[in-house]
């Protein structure tokens, strides 16, 4: 295991944080970015001060702005860009990625365009037929938290047993235990949707709603969460697991979340543009709310906090009239696949 060598494409918070639990365990680790000055910084620092400060680089973590050789060798690509920025990057990646590697995605978004997920993303773009095996690392999981060592606790997901098993042991560590799962798509749709429902927790809390308010969010929301997931063809097991319910929790619960913090600002009387310009890292539950909210149109799939969500968000709509109108919808049963 320890010639292992990985590209981990995208140095931000979470992309550093990866690089650096696997470079401590003596894998070779290219940290890539495309921002060439951005990577110079990290070359002198031999840190990352901008997103992972105080956590020096090992000796087998290095860093790099060209993508086709910091990929050409690697034999797990895992990709932690943002949602949006992932068909560019991957497209120009796929050439040099090397035969029978594994790819796994740590990004946690849905594209707006296509409606598809980071490895139908893949999956799609690889139309010479490459051999390749794609999946998916997720879980609650702060990147600071994990920098820092603290236990947590993650799920890797792909349609082959071995590949998912062969991740598994690529990331896992004293601090870091991962889990496995077949359940590629239902873990995607968990890591996107949680964004969205974590910027409504946020929007509770700046309106200083209390916790009743809170857990019934994070309750109904995972209800939401759920139905689209299946109507993907997810399991509903996985809704239930560190994927699902135990991301949802920190998401919306965490003072780390970036969502969260996103949903404070709008919750306390900001616009969305006001609160995207005080935000130094990408909230992806801003841009995955217009993604879900067209997916779950054509999936026929009732969502209502996604509906005021995307209501906020896109046309205007005051956060305390979105509450109200949650709760005046008509009385529901609790337990039913179709209804929330």
């Amino acid at each position: 295991m320890n010639k292992q060598k990985i590209a981990m494409i995208g140095a931000g918070s979470w992309g550093t944080a990866l690089a650096l639990l696997l470079a401590r365990k003596q894998m070779e680790v290219v940290l890539w970015d495309h921002d060439g000055d951005h990577v110079a910084q990290l070359a002198v620092d031999r840190e990352n001060k901008r997103y992972q400060p105080g956590h020096p680089f090992p000796a087998e973590l290095q860093v790099s702005a060209d993508l086709a050789t910091t990929v050409e060798q690697a034999d797990c690509v895992v990709m932690v860009v943002p949602s949006h920025g992932l068909r560019t990057v991957y497209r120009a990646a796929l050439p040099h990625i090397k035969e029978g590697a594994l790819v796994v995605s740590a990004i946690k978004g849905i594209e707006i365009e296509s409606g598809m997920t980071m490895t139908q993303i893949m999956q799609a773009e690889n139309k010479a037929g490459k051999q390749l095996q794609f999946g998916v690392l997720s879980g609650p999981s702060f990147a600071a938290e994990v920098a820092e060592r603290q236990p947590t606790a993650v799920t890797v997901a792909f349609g082959d047993t071995e590949a998912a098993e062969c991740v598994q042991r690529l990331f896992s560590t004293e601090y870091f235990r991962v889990y496995t799962s077949s359940d590629v798509i239902g873990l995607e749709i968990s890591a996107a949707m949680k964004n969205v429902i974590a910027i409504a927790a946020g929007i509770c809390d700046g309106l200083n709603y209390g916790l009743n308010t809170r857990a019934a969010l994070i309750t109904r929301g995972l209800a939401e969460i759920s139905r689209m997931g299946v109507a993907m063809g997810g399991e509903p097991q996985t809704f239930a697991g560190l994927g699902g319910l135990g991301d949802l929790v920190l998401t919306c619960t965490g003072n780390l979340s970036r969502n969260r913090t996103m949903g404070l600002k709008l919750g306390s009387g900001l616009s969305l543009e006001q609160a995207l310009s005080e935000m130094k890292m990408v909230a992806e539950g801003v841009k995955t709310t217009k993604s879900c909210y067209k997916l779950a149109s054509d999936l026929e799939v009732e969502m209502p906090i996604l509906e005021q969500m995307h209501q906020i968000l896109y046309h205007g709509k005051l956060c305390q009239d979105a509450v109200v109108e949650l709760f005046q919808r008509d009385l529901k049963q609790e337990i039913d696949g179709s209804n929330n």
